[in-house]
C-alpha cells in the first residue's frame, strides 16, 4: 500500500467525533517511516503515526467521480469510511435514502415524508432490472417477485434494523408493490386486505419509544401467496416475541400500545358508553409514560382506521366490541387498588372498587371469585391442597401477569383471525415473504427481550453470510475463475453458546424447573460452566449479569428478571374464572384443546373436583411448562427453515440519528448500525476477493484512451482487454479474466482511473499549449495590424488637421474684415437714427402743446352741457321713479293676491279634470276669453271713465257748494282740517314707503332663487358631461375587451370540451375493464385447470373485446333510471346486454337527460343575458334624470311666465320700471342659454345611450354568433319594454303637473316621440349592420383558413420539393400537375352533377309515384288483369334500365356467414389490394338494402352481430397492433358511412346527388352511431396499449442507452447490482435496441395504419399519444437512473429527439401539439447541459425548464453525475437556490414522475368518403357469393 502513498493522495484517518476523517498526503511517504505528513480539510497540517504500537496505514480514499455511486460494491476501495462517505453524501446531498451494497439493500430514515412510493413510481420499477433504477424498496420487491416468477422458488425479503429505522415502513410498501403487480385476479379482493392487516397490527403491537414513534414491539413474518399465474391468492402470517411487559409498564416519554389511546380518545362514542373509558390520563397503564399524546397523531382518526380495516377483513361488530370490551377491561384492571392488610403479608381489594367492577362486567365474570383469587392464591400437594394470602406486592405483580397474559391471548387471537381472513382454498403455487424483525439492540440494562432479539440476530447473520458467500462463489464458478477460499466471520460458536446442550438457554430452563430456583443460581451456572468460552464473560464488578460476545458487539445482561420472564406464569385460578366467563369469545381465549367441552360448574363442584382429582391439572402444567425461550428457540428454528428453503433479498434500515431529525447525519450512530447489520462485513467479504467487476465492451469503451493505434484495430475486444491489462498492471494476481468480464482487486480500478486521468491531463495540457500558441500568435498579428493602422490613421489626421489650421487662418481674415465694416456702419445709423429722433421728439412737443389748450376749451363745454343735462334728468327720473315704485306695490299686492287664488283652484282635482279633458281646446278658448274680456275691460274703462268725469263734475260742484257753506260757516275749522289731510297724506306715503321695501325685498328674493335654480343647472350640465365623459371610456374599454372576451372563452369553451371529452372516454375505459374482468371470471368457471409457465399479466391489464354487447347497460352511457333498471334485473345480466332494443331505451333516456342539461344551459345563457342587461342601468339612469331636468325647466319656464305676464301687464298700464325690466332680462337670457345647453346635453345622452345598447347587443352577438336572428328577436322586447317604460313616466309626471305648465306648446311630448323614433331607426340601422359586418367577418374567417390550409399545403409542397433530387424535383411537379388537373376536373363534375339536380330529383318522384301505384293496384285486386301486367312489365323495364342502387341483398339465414367471412375470418391481408375499408362499405350496404325493405329486425340483427363479432376479434388479437388498426379503420369507416348517408344535413353537405340519393329513408341509426362510436374509442385505446406494448422495451434503450453518437457516452464502473441474476448477460438483454429500431417501429406502425385507410386525424392522435408515452417512460428513467443524469446524455437525448422531430417532418406529421408532447424530455436535456453554478445560471434554468416540474428539476439537479474529472458536480449551494426561486414556478405541480398511463381524450372527426357504392367490386377471395347486387 506504501507504493500508492505519494504526495496530493487522499486518505482517510480515525477521528472520535466523526468516525472517519478526511486528509491529504503533502510528503510522500516511504517504507520504514514513522509518521505521514497529512493536511486537513480545513487546512491545518498533523502528524500521523504509523507503526506496530501505533495505526496502521491509513485507508484511501476513493476517486471523486466515484462518490455517490448507487451500489457501494462499485467503489474501488472497499473499507469502513468509504462505505459511510457513500452513504452521507447520498442521504444530505442528494436526498437519497436508498443506496445498494452487494445484494443488501441499506435504507436511511429520512424523518420526512418523500413523495417516491406513489402508484407511478412502482409502474416505472415494475418489470425493470434492478441495476437499472436507482435503488429503492419497489427494486428488491421486483426482483423478488421477478425470480418467483422466472425459477419458480419461493423467495423472502428479510428488512431489520433498530427501533426507529423504519422496518415497518419499509415492509408495509414491499407488500404495497405486490398488491398492486401481483393483484388478485378476481374480486376477493385478497391485496387489499393483506394492507389492511398493517393498520390492525400497529395498533396492537406497535407504541411510542424514546426512539420511534410507531415502533414495532414484535416480529412478524408476512408470507403472501401467488397462483400459477402470479396473482395475490391469500397470506399468512406470523408473530414473534411480542413485548408483554409494556402492557403494565412503559418508561418516561413512552406510551403503551395504541390501541389503549385510540380506544380511550373514541370513549366518547355512544357505542362505547358500557366501557366506562375516559381519558388516557386516568389509567395506570397508559399514564405510566407521562405523555399520552405523539405530534402529528390523531388517535381517533386511526381508530375509525382501524375499526375500518377490521371490517374489511371480516370481523364481525360483535367481534369488535368483544375485542375492545377486553382491551378496556385491562386498563380497569390497571386501576383496580389493592390495599395491605397490617400484618404486611396479606392484602384486600374493596368490593366498591369501581374498575374491578368494570373489569367484571367487561369479561363477564363473578365480582367475589375475581376479588378473592387477586388477593389469594392455590397450593396444591400430592394430598391436599392450601389457600395462602399474598402480600400486596405480590397480588399486584399477579395482577399484571394477569393483564400481560389477558393481551398476549387476545393479540394472538386476533393475529389468527386475521390469517384467517387472508386464508384461500385455492391452492398456492409460491410465495413470498416480508420479514420485520428486530434488529440488534443494545441499551445501558440489557434483560430477557435484548438476549432473544440479539439471538434471532445471530442466526440472522449467520443466514446472511453464508448466502453472500454461496452468491459470491456461484459468480466465480459461473465466469470460471480459479476459486480462493474466502475467510469471513463465522457465529456458529456464539449461537451454539447460546442454543446448545447445557446452553444459556437450557441453563435456563433447567433453572426454571427448579422449584426455588433464582436469577443467582442461574448466573452462578453460567459462570461454571460457560467461563471458558471465547464468547462468554463474566463483568468484573457484578455477579448477578453476563456478557456476550456478538457479532456485532459485546452486550452485557442483567440477570434479574431472566427466570420470571422466561416462565411467564399466570395463577391457574384466575385462568379458570376467565375461562368460566359468560362471553363466549373471553372463554375461547383461554379454553385449550381438552377443556373446550367442559361446560361451567359451581365453585363447590370445583373445588371438590380440584381435591378430587390430582392428576387432572398436570396435563396443562406440562404444556405450560414450555418457557417462553423454548418456544421463541423452536419459533426461530422454523423461521430459519423458511428463509433458507427460500431466495433471500436483504433491507438494512439504518437510523441516521437519535434525535429523529429530517436528513441529519450522525456517523458514530451510522457506523454502529453498518456494524451490526452486516453491511460491512458483506464489504470484507467482497472486497477479500474481486469486488471491481467490468464487462468487456464497457471496460473498452471506458479505458479504450490508454490503448495504442495498432490495438484499437484488432476487432477482438476482448484480446485487447488482456492485452491493455497485461501492459498496465505487472502483478496478475490482481485480475482476473472471465468468460464476460474482467474481475479486479480492491484499489485496481482506482489505479486505472488515474491512469485514464493523467492520460486526459496530459492530452489536455497539449492541446492548451497548440490553443495557447495559435492564440497568441492571432494576438500578434492583430496587434501589428492594429499598429499599421493607428499610423497611418494618425498621419493622416495630423496632415487634415494642418490643412484644417490654414482654412481657419484664411476665414478669420474674412470674418475680421466683415465684422470691421458692420461695426462701422452701425456706429454711423446709430447716429443718424438718433439725430432723427430727436427732431421728430421736439416738433411732437409742441404740436401736442397746441392740441391741448383746444382740447381742454372743448372738454370744459362738454362738462358744463352735460352738468346741467343732469341735473334736469336726475329731478325728473327721481319723480318718474317715485311714482313706478308706488304703482308696481300696488300691482304687485293685487296680483300676488290674484296668483294665491288661481293657485289653489289649480291644484284642485276639478281643476286637473277639466285641464286634462281637452287641453288644447281649452287653451283656446281661453284666449278667445282672454281676448273677450280685454276687449270688455277696455269698454268699460271708457265707460268707467266718462262715469268719472261726471263724478268729478258733481264733485267739483259739491266741493264749490261744500266750500261756500264753509266760508258761511267760518275759517276756524279749515286749519285744523288741513293738517289732518296732511297727516294722512304722510302716512300714506309712509306706507307706500314700506310696501315698496317689501315689494323690493320680495323681488331680490326671487331674483336669488332664480339665480339658485340657474347655477344648479350649470351644476346639472356639469355632471351631464362628466357621465358622457365616463360613458365614453366605458364604451372604450368594452370595445377593447371585446376581442379579449371572446377569445377567452373560446379557449375555456375548448378546453371544457377536452375535459368532457376526456372524462367520458375514461369512463369508457372503465367499463371496458369491468367488462374483461366479467370475462375472465367466466372464463375461470370454465377452466379447471391452468397451463404451468411464467405469464406476467398487471392486475389491471383488460381487453376491449366481449362476447356480449355490454355496451348496452353501460352505467356511464344509460344512468341511473328506475326503470331500465329493474329491466335488466327481470331479465338476466347476458340476456339484457345481448337486447340492443333495450340498449336503445336507455341510451334514449340519455339523450332526455342531455336535452335537459342544454335547456338548464340555455336558463343559464339567459341569466347571463339578464346580468348583461343590468349593465345598461346606466343609461336608464341617465334617461331618469334628463327627465327629472326637463321637469325642472319646465317649472322655471312657468315661473318665469307668470313673472313675465306680471311685468307685461305693469307695462300695458304703463308703469313699467327699467330696473325691473334689465333684470328680467338678464335672467330670460341665462334662461334661454342654459335651456339650449340643456337640449345639447340631452342630445349627446340619447347619442351615448344608443351606443351603449349597440355596444351590449354586440356583445352579445359575439357570445352566440350563431344566432342573429334570434338576437333580433330578443330585441324587440326590450324595446316595447323601454317604450312602456317611458309611456309610464311620462303618464306619472302628467299626474304630478300641470300639463299646460309642463309641456307648453306639447314641444317635450313631441320631442320625446321624436327621439324614440330615431332611436328605434338607430337600432334598427345597427343591427343590420352588425349583422352584415357578422357575415362580413365569418366570410373573411372562412377566407382566411382556406388560405392558411392553401399556405401550408404550398410550404409543405416547397419543403418536399427543396429536399428532393433533380429527377424527383420533375416526377414531383409533374404529380401536382396531375392533382391540380383531377381536381378541377372534379369541379367541372360536381357543376354538371348541379345541373342534373333537378332531372333526378323528377325521376326520383317518378319512381316513387309509379311505386305506390302499383301498390294500390294490388291491394284492390289479387287477380292479374292484362293491363296490370303490362304496368308491371313497364315497371320491369324501368327497374331494369335503372343504375346499381349500392345495395347488397341477402338472406336472414346467411347472416352468420356474413359475419363470420367478412369479420371473425378476415385477414387484413386478404383485402390489401382493394379499396381501404372494404368490409365496412359492404356491411353498409348490407345496411341499406334492409332499410330499403323497411326490415327493422334485419337492421338490429346485423348490427349486433357485427358489434359482437368486431369485439370477438380484437380479444382474440389483443396483442396484434396490425388487426387492431385494421379494425379501427373499419369501424370508423362504417360510423362515417352511417353519418354520411343518414339524411341529415349537417352530413350531407360534401355528398355527391348520387350519394344524396343513397340515403337512408326509414330508419333513424342515431342510437347505433353512439355504439359504433364507443367501439371505436374501445378499439383506439387497445390500439394505444398494443403500441405502448411494442415499444416499451425499446424506449429506454433507444433513447437513453444506445450510442447515437458514436464514442460520445462514456462507462462508469459498475456494482453488484448490475451483475445481479435478473441480467442475462450473455443474452445480451433488451440493451440492443437502437433509436434506429424505435424510429422503424414507429415508421411501422404509421405504414399500418396508412395502408388500412385509418383517417389521417385519428393517425395524428395516435402519434401524438405514442410520443408522450415515449417522453414518459424516458423521462421517468431518467429520474429514477443516476447513471445516465450526464453531460453527454443530454446531448445524446438531444440528438436523438432531432432524429425523432425529423421523422415527424418526413412523414408530414410534424404538428405542435405532437412536439409538445416532447417538451419534457427536451427541457430535462437542455438542463444537464447548461452550466450549474452562478445565480444567474438557476435564474436561466428556472426560465428554461417550463414544462418540468419543481420536484423533476431538483431530482435531476441531484442525479447528475459528472463522468470524469473535467467536469464538477452540481454544488449543494446551487441546488438551493434552484429551490428558493422554484415556488413561483410555471409549472407548480408537485408530481415527480409523469403519468405513463395518462392517454389523451380521441377525437373522431367525420370525414365523408368520395366512394360512390355503386362502383365498389368485392372480390371473389372474400366468398361472398350470396350477395346479391340491388
Amino acid at each position: 500500500m506504501s507504493s500508492g502513498l505519494f504526495q496530493y493522495t487522499r486518505v482517510w484517518i480515525p477521528d472520535p467525533d466523526e468516525v472517519w476523517r478526511s486528509a491529504e498526503i503533502i510528503k510522500d511517504y516511504k517504507d520504514g517511516d514513522s509518521i505521514l505528513h497529512l493536511k486537513l480539510e480545513d487546512e491545518t497540517t498533523t502528524e500521523y503515526p504509523i507503526g506496530p504500537k501505533h495505526n496502521q496505514l491509513p485507508f484511501l480514499r476513493n476517486p471523486d467521480i466515484l462518490v455517490g455511486e448507487n451500489d457501494l460494491t462499485a467503489l474501488s476501495y472497499l473499507h469502513e469510511p468509504a462505505v459511510l462517505h457513500n452513504l452521507k453524501v447520498r442521504f444530505l446531498e442528494s436526498n437519497h435514502i436508498y443506496t445498494y451494497c452487494g445484494i443488501v439493500l441499506v435504507a436511511i430514515n429520512p424523518y420526512e415524508q418523500l413523495h417516491i412510493y406513489g402508484e407511478e413510481v412502482i409502474n416505472a420499477y415494475s418489470g425493470q432490472n434492478m441495476g437499472d433504477m436507482d435503488p429503492h424498496i419497489f427494486a428488491v420487491a421486483e426482483e423478488a417477485y421477478k425470480q418467483m416468477a422466472r425459477d419458480e422458488k419461493n423467495q423472502s425479503i428479510i428488512v431489520s434494523g433498530e427501533s426507529g429505522a423504519g422496518k415497518t415502513v419499509s415492509a408495509k410498501y414491499a407488500m404495497r408493490f405486490f398488491a398492486t403487480v401481483g393483484g388478485s385476479a378476481n374480486d376477493t379482493n385478497v391485496e387489499e386486505k393483506v394492507l389492511a392487516s398493517s393498520p390492525i397490527m400497529e395498533a396492537i403491537g406497535n407504541a411510542k419509544t424514546t426512539r420511534n414513534d410507531n415502533s414495532s414491539r414484535f416480529g412478524k413474518y408476512i408470507q403472501i401467496g401467488f397462483d400459477r399465474r402470479y396473482h395475490i391468492i391469500g397470506a399468512n402470517m406470523r408473530t414473534y416475541l411480542l413485548e408483554k411487559s409494556r402492557v403494565v409498564f412503559q418508561a418516561e416519554d413512552e406510551r403503551n400500545y395504541h390501541i389503549f389511546y385510540q380506544l380511550c380518545a373514541s370513549s366518547s362514542l355512544p357505542e362505547f358508553k358500557d366501557l366506562a373509558l375516559t381519558s388516557a390520563e386516568d389509567f395506570t397503564f397508559t399514564s405510566l409514560g407521562e405523555n399520552i399524546f405523539i405530534e402529528g397523531v390523531n388517535d381517533a382518526k386511526d381508530f375509525k382506521k382501524t375499526r375500518e380495516a377490521f371490517m374489511l377483513l371480516g370481523v364481525k361488530e360483535s367481534h369488535q366490541m368483544s375485542i375492545f370490551k377486553i382491551i378496556a377491561s385491562i386498563l380497569h384492571l390497571g386501576n383496580v387498588e389493592i390495599c395491605s392488610e397490617r400484618d404486611g403479608e396479606s392484602c384486600r381489594i374493596s368490593r366498591d372498587d369501581p374498575h374491578l367492577q368494570h373489569f367484571s362486567d367487561l369479561l363477564g365474570i363473578e365480582l367475589e371469585q375475581m376479588e378473592h383469587w387477586l388477593c389469594h392464591r392455590k397450593l396444591v400437594t400430592s394430598t391436599e391442597t392450601y389457600v395462602k394470602n399474598m402480600s400486596r406486592a405480590q397480588a399486584s405483580n399477579a395482577r399484571d401477569a394477569l393483564a400481560k397474559h389477558i393481551y398476549a391471548h387476545l393479540f394472538d387471537w386476533i393475529v389468527e383471525h386475521i390469517n384467517k381472513a387472508l386464508h384461500t382454498s385455492t391452492k398456492q403455487h409460491s410465495f413470498i415473504g416480508v420479514l420485520d424483525i428486530y434488529g440488534f439492540e443494545t441499551f445501558e440494562i440489557n434483560s430477557f427481550e435484548q438476549f432473544c432479539i440479539n439471538y434471532a440476530n445471530e442466526k440472522l447473520q449467520q443466514q446472511f453470510n453464508s448466502h453472500v458467500f454461496k452468491l459470491e462463489q456461484e459468480e466465480y464458478m459461473k465466469e470460471q475463475i480459479p476459486w480462493t477460499l474466502i475467510d469471513f466471520y463465522d457465529n456458529q460458536p456464539c449461537i451454539d453458546l447460546i442454543e446448545a446442550k447445557l446452553g444459556i438457554l437450557d441453563l435456563l430452563d433447567e433453572e426454571c424447573k427448579v422449584p426455588k430456583g433464582t436469577d443467582q443460581n442461574w448466573a452462578q451456572k453460567l459462570y461454571d460452566r460457560h467461563t471458558s468460552s471465547e464468547h462468554f464473560q463474566k463483568p468484573r464488578m457484578s455477579n448477578r449479569s453476563f456478557i456476550v460476545i456478538h457479532f456485532a458487539d459485546k452486550v452485557e445482561y442483567q440477570c434479574d428478571g431472566f427466570l420470571e420472564k422466561n416462565r411467564d406464569t399466570v395463577y391457574e385460578e384466575q385462568i379458570n374464572i376467565l375461562k368460566a366467563s359468560k362471553f363466549q369469545l373471553v372463554a375461547d381465549l383461554f379454553q385449550d384443546g381438552k377443556d373446550v367441552a367442559a361446560p361451567p360448574s359451581s365453585s363447590k363442584a370445583s373445588r371438590i373436583k380440584v381435591r378430587a382429582a390430582i392428576p387432572a391439572p398436570k396435563a396443562p402444567n406440562r404444556e405450560h411448562r414450555k418457557t417462553v425461550g423454548h418456544q421463541f428457540r423452536s419459533s426461530l428454528h422454523l423461521l430459519m427453515e423458511t428463509l433458507n428453503a427460500t431466495t433471500p433479498h436483504y433491507v438494512r434500515c439504518i437510523k441516521p440519528n437519535d434525535c429523529k431529525e429530517a436528513f441529519s447525519f450522525d456517523s458514530r450512530r451510522a457506523v454502529q448500525q453498518l456494524r451490526a447489520c452486516g453491511v460491512l462485513e458483506t464489504i470484507r467479504i467482497s472486497a477479500a476477493g474481486y469486488p471491481s467487476r467490468w464487462t468487456y465492451p464497457d471496460f473498452f469503451n471506458r479505458y479504450r484512451v490508454l490503448m495504442k493505434k495498432t490495438d484499437l484495430a484488432i476487432g477482438d475486444k476482448k484480446l485487447v482487454c488482456k492485452k491493455l491489462l497485461e501492459t498496465l498492471i505487472k502483478d496478475p494476481d490482481k485480475f482476473q479474466f472471465g468468460k464476460t468480464k474482467i474481475f479486479f482487486r480492491a484499489g485496481q480500478v482506482a489505479y486505472l482511473e488515474k491512469l485514464r486521468a493523467d492520460k486526459f491531463r496530459s492530452a489536455c495540457i497539449k492541446i492548451q499549449k497548440t490553443v495557447r500558441g495559435w492564440l497568441q500568435r492571432i494576438r500578434y498579428c492583430k496587434i501589428l495590424k492594429s499598429a499599421i493602422t493607428l499610423q497611418r490613421y494618425g498621419r493622416g489626421f495630423l496632415a487634415r488637421r494642418y490643412a484644417e489650421h490654414l482654412r481657419l487662418t484664411r476665414a478669420a481674415l474674412i470674418c475680421q474684415k466683415q465684422y470691421r465694416m458692420v461695426h462701422v456702419r452701425r456706429e454711423y445709423l446709430r447716429v443718424r437714427k438718433a439725430v432723427v429722433t430727436i427732431q421728430a421728439f421736439t416738433r411732437g412737443m409742441f404740436i401736442r402743446r397746441l392740441y391741448f389748450q383746444f382740447l381742454l376749451h372743448h372738454k370744459a363745454t362738454i362738462i358744463q352741457k352735460a352738468v346741467r343735462g343732469w341735473l334736469v334728468r336726475k329731478k325728473f327720473m327721481r319723480a318718474r321713479d317715485a311714482a313706478i315704485v308706488i304703482q308696481c306695490a300696488y300691482r304687485r299686492l293685487h296680483a300676488k293676491r290674484e296668483l294665491k287664488q288661481l293657485k289653489i283652484e289649480a291644484r284642485s282635482v276639478e281643476h286637473f279634470r277639466k285641464l286634462n279633458t281637452g287641453m288644447e281646446n281649452k287653451i283656446v278658448q281661453l284666449q278667445r276669453k282672454m281676448d273677450d274680456q280685454s276687449k270688455e275691460y277696455k269698454n268699460q274703462n271708457e265707460q268707467m271713465v266718462v262715469v268719472n268725469k261726471t263724478l268729478n263734475t258733481e264733485v267739483n260742484k259739491l266741493n264749490k257748494e261744500l266750500e261756500v257753506l264753509r266760508s258761511r260757516q267760518g275759517s276756524g275749522n279749515e286749519l285744523t282740517s288741513l293738517r289732518e289731510e296732511v297727516e294722512n297724506l304722510k302716512a300714506e306715503l309712509e306706507e307706500a314707503h314700506v310696501q315698496r321695501k317689501r315689494l323690493e325685498e320680495e323681488h331680490s328674493s326671487e331674483k336669488h332663487e332664480l339665480e339658485q335654480r340657474v347655477k344648479e343647472l350649470e351644476r346639472e350640465n356639469s355632471l351631464l358631461k362628466e357621465q358622457k365623459e365616463e360613458m365614453n371610456q366605458r364604451i372604450l374599454s368594452q370595445s377593447k375587451n371585446q376581442e379579449l372576451s371572446v377569445s377567452q372563452k373560446e379557449a375555456l369553451l375548448q378546453t371544457e370540451l377536452n375535459e368532457e371529452r376526456q372524462r367520458y372516454q375514461n369512463l369508457l375505459k372503465e367499463f371496458t375493464r369491468l367488462e374483461q374482468r366479467y370475462d375472465n371470471l367466466q372464463e375461470e368457471v370454465s377452466l379447471a385447470k391452468f397451463q404451468p409457465g411464467h405469464r406476467r399479466i398487471p392486475s389491471n391489464q383488460s381487453s376491449l373485446g366481449s362476447d356480449s354487447n355490454y355496451t348496452s347497460i353501460s352505467m356511464s352511457e344509460v344512468g341511473d333510471t328506475e326503470d331500465s333498471i329493474q329491466q335488466v334485473e327481470e331479465m338476466g345480466l347476458e340476456k339484457a346486454a345481448m337486447d340492443i332494443s333495450l340498449f336503445m331505451k336507455l341510451q334514449k333516456r340519455v339523450r332526455e337527460l342531455e336535452q335537459e342539461r342544454k335547456r338548464l344551459q340555455t336558463n343559464l345563457e339567459k341569466m347571463e343575458d339578464l346580468t348583461m342587461r343590468k349593465q345598461c342601468e346606466l343609461s336608464c339612469d341617465l334617461s331618469k334624470r334628463r327627465q327629472e331636468l326637463e321637469s325642472e325647466n319646465k317649472k322655471l319656464k312657468n315661473d318665469l311666465n307668470e313673472l313675465r305676464k306680471a311685468v307685461a301687464d305693469r307695462a300695458s298700464e304703463g308703469n313699467s320700471s327699467n330696473e325691473l325690466q334689465e333684470s328680467y332680462s338678464l335672467l330670460l337670457g341665462q334662461l334661454k342659454a342654459a335651456n339650449e345647453e340643456l337640449e345639447v346635453r340631452k342630445e349627446e345622452v340619447l347619442v351615448l345611450r344608443t351606443q351603449i345598447v349597440s355596444n351590449s347587443k354586440q356583445t352579445e352577438t359575439s357570445n352566440h354568433i350563431d344566432s342573429v336572428s334570434a338576437w333580433t328577436k330578443n330585441k324587440k322586447p326590450v324595446d316595447n319594454e323601454e317604450a312602456l317604460q317611458a309611456d309610464h313616466e311620462l303618464r306619472e309626471s302628467k299626474k304630478g303637473q300641470d300639463w299646460g305648465y309642463l309641456n307648453e306648446d306639447g314641444e317635450l311630448g313631441l320631442a320625446y316621440h321624436g327621439l324614440k323614433q330615431v332611436a328605434r331607426l338607430l337600432e334598427a340601422q345597427l343591427q343590420s349592420q352588425t349583422r352584415q359586418y357578422s357575415d362580413e367577418l365569418e366570410a373573411l374567417h372562412t377566407q382566411i383558413e382556406l388560405l392558411r390550409n392553401d399556405l401550408e399545403k404550398k410550404q409543405e409542397q416547397l419543403s418536399q420539393i427543396v429536399a428532393l433530387s433533380p429527377e424527383d424535383k420533375v416526377e414531383f411537379s409533374v404529380q401536382l400537375e396531375i392533382t391540380r388537373l383531377t381536381n378541377e376536373n372534379l369541379d367541372m363534375k360536381e357543376m354538371v352533377e348541379k345541373l342534373d339536380k333537378n332531372e333526378r330529383k323528377l325521376k326520383k318522384q317518378l319512381r316513387i309515384y309509379m311505386k305506390k301505384v302499383q301498390e294500390l293496384e294490388a291491394s284492390q285486386t289479387m287477380q292479374p288483369s292484362r293491363s296490370r301486367g303490362e304496368l308491371t312489365r313497364q315497371v320491369t323495364v324501368q327497374r331494369k334500365e335503372k343504375d346499381f342502387e349500392g345495395m347488397l341483398e341477402y338472406h336472414k339465414d346467411d347472416e352468420a356467414l356474413l359475419v363470420k367471412n367478412l369479420i371473425t375470418d378476415m385477414k387484413p391481408n386478404a383485402v390489401s389490394a382493394t379499396v381501404p375499408c372494404l368490409p365496412a362499405y359492404i356491411l353498409f350496404m348490407c345496411i341499406r338494402h334492409a332499410d330499403y325493405i323497411n326490415d327493422d329486425q334485419k337492421v338490429h340483427s346485423l348490427l349486433t352481430a357485427t358489434i359482437n363479432a368486431i369485439k370477438k376479434v380484437l380479444k382474440r388479437n389483443n396483442n396484434d397492433f396490425e388487426m387492431t388498426s385494421f379494425w379501427l379503420a373499419n369501424t370508423s369507416r362504417l360510423l362515417h358511412c352511417l353519418k354520411q348517408y343518414s339524411g341529415d344535413e349537417a352530413f350531407m353537405t360534401q355528398n355527391t346527388p348520387k350519394q344524396n340519393e343513397h340515403c337512408l329513408k326509414n330508419f333513424d341509426l342515431a342510437e347505433y352511431r353512439q355504439v359504433l362510436s364507443d367501439l371505436s374509442i374501445q378499439i383506439y385505446q387497445q390500439l394505444i396499449k398494443v403500441a405502448e406494448a411494442i415499444m416499451q422495451p425499446m424506449i429506454v434503450s433507444a433513447m437513453l442507452e444506445s450510442d447515437s453518437i458514436p464514442s460520445l457516452a462514456a462507462v462508469k464502473p459498475m456494482g453488484y447490482r448490475n451483475r445481479s441474476s435478473s441480467m442475462d448477460c450473455e443474452s445480451g438483454g433488451p440493451g440492443s435496441y437502437t433509436l434506429e429500431v424505435l424510429i422503424r417501429q414507429l415508421g411501422q406502425f404509421y405504414s399500418i395504419m396508412g395502408d388500412h385507410g385509418l383517417d389521417p386525424e385519428i393517425g395524428q392522435q395516435v402519434i401524438r399519444q405514442l410520443f408522450y408515452s415515449i417522453n414518459a417512460v424516458t423521462l421517468n428513467n431518467l429520474l429514477l437512473r443516476k447513471d445516465v443524469c450526464s453531460w453527454s446524455t443530454g446531448m445524446q437525448l438531444r440528438y436523438n429527439i432531432s432524429q425523432m422531430e425529423e421523422w415527424l417532418r418526413g412523414r408530414n406529421q410534424h404538428r405542435q401539439e405532437t412536439v409538445d408532447t416532447m417538451l419534457p424530455i427536451i427541457q430535462a436535456a437542455q438542463l444537464l447541459q447548461v452550466k450549474k453554478k452562478t445565480s444567474q445560471d438557476a435564474e436561466a434554468i428556472c426560465s428554461l425548464c417550463t414544462a418540468l416540474s419543481s420536484p423533476q428539476i431538483v431530482k435531476i439537479l441531484n442525479l447528475y453525475t459528472p463522468l470524469n474529472e473535467f467536469e464538477e458536480r452540481v454544488t449543494v449551494s446551487f441546488i438551493r437556490d434552484i429551490q428558493n426561486r422554484l415556488p413561483g414556478h410555471v409549472n407548480d405541480s408537485k408530481q415527480l414522475l409523469a403519468d405513463t398511463k395518462h392517454t389523451f381524450p380521441v377525437l373522431f372527426p367525420y370525414t365523408p368518403s368520395q366512394l360512390s357504392l355503386e362502383t365498389l367490386h368485392i372480390p371473389a377471395s372474400l366468398s361472398l357469393d350470396f350477395l346479391n347486387r340491388v
